[in-house]
């Protein structure tokens, strides 16, 4: 297994996230996954080995699954295949994917199922998250009556920041943060069903949403990855408790347990926690696949 900090291709490069590196060639985006890992909007000095693999396959299986529900941006799930990229087949193998180049819109589309994490923190304060008014007395991790969509900024850097659906339309206008969120809560809603009859719960995920040139929304980036969305086991499942992940929580339970402060660089991660979090990803993708990685 091939581990990739950084992926150096001879293309020109389109820019370099947390997790991707991503170029272009011929009008086109080649994305690659690599093995980094970020967390509260650092992205860490350890890598963990084959991440990006699945990463990229788990994101292509759902790309594939859900195109009938919500167009999306794949041009090709294994580009290394094809005669312009197979010379560099080894730094490419399924970790790869040929997307279109697509106008970006400046948001993050999350719907929660359940309420966790900043939600959570958001409704001990004030009851709601992003707005929404939630009912009194809901427990940690416990369910909602309803997905609900809760749309943050996308910050270039430092931290993403919440919205109120009155703000995303501010923003993009009314009928195109109705129509982002109807597909988020579309896209949320299938994946959602397909994963507990496979024992998963999706707790919440994330989106993101381009346009093209016909004005159309289209589905863009990653979809229902351990890095996007939190993922757990309906028979651990207990309200009120944290149940065991199988995503990054690991990673991030693991930074909140040291004494880091989230202010300077962030330490690398011990052997135990990279190994868990590898056998994690792998563990998820094989049960939401059918696949080994």
């Amino acid at each position: 297994m091939n581990t990739v900090g950084k992926a150096e291709l001879p293309f020109k490069l389109f820019k370099r996230g947390k997790v991707r590196d991503v170029f272009e060639q011929d009008g086109r985006l080649l994305i690659v996954s690599s093995d980094r890992i970020s967390a509260f909007d650092y992205i860490l000095p350890s890598l963990i080995p084959g991440k990006g693999q699945v990463l990229n396959r788990i994101a292509a299986f759902w790309f594939d699954r859900t195109k009938n529900l919500v167009p999306n941006h794949v041009l090709s799930a294994e580009p290394e295949t094809m005669p312009e990229f197979k010379p560099y087949f080894n730094k490419l193998e399924k970790r790869s994917l040929l997307a279109r180049k697509l106008a970006a819109l400046p948001l993050e589309a999350i719907i929660r199922g359940y309420v966790m994490g900043s939600g959570w923190q958001s409704y001990q304060k004030s009851g709601e998250i992003c707005g929404i008014k939630l009912p009194l007395g809901l427990k940690f991790a416990g369910r909602l009556p309803e997905p609900i969509f809760t749309p943050t900024t996308k910050a270039e850097s430092g931290h993403d920041e919440n919205m109120s659906f009155n703000q995303l339309a501010a923003l993009l206008g009314k009928e195109t943060a109705e129509r982002v969120r109807s597909l988020s809560l579309k896209l949320f809603a299938a994946a959602s069903e397909y994963a507990l009859a496979k024992g998963i719960i999706i707790a919440d995920s994330k989106f993101e949403f381009g346009r093209d040139e016909e004005g159309d929304i289209i589905l863009i980036d990653e979809i229902f990855t351990p890095d996007s969305s939190r993922f757990w086991k309906l028979a651990e499942y207990r309200p009120g408790q944290e149940p065991p992940s199988y995503d990054k929580q690991l990673v991030r339970n693991y930074l909140l347990s040291s004494s880091w402060d989230r202010k300077s660089p962030p330490p690398a991660l011990p052997e135990d926690v990279i190994s868990k979090t590898r056998d994690t990803y792998r563990e998820i993708f094989r049960i939401l696949t059918g696949m080994e990685p």
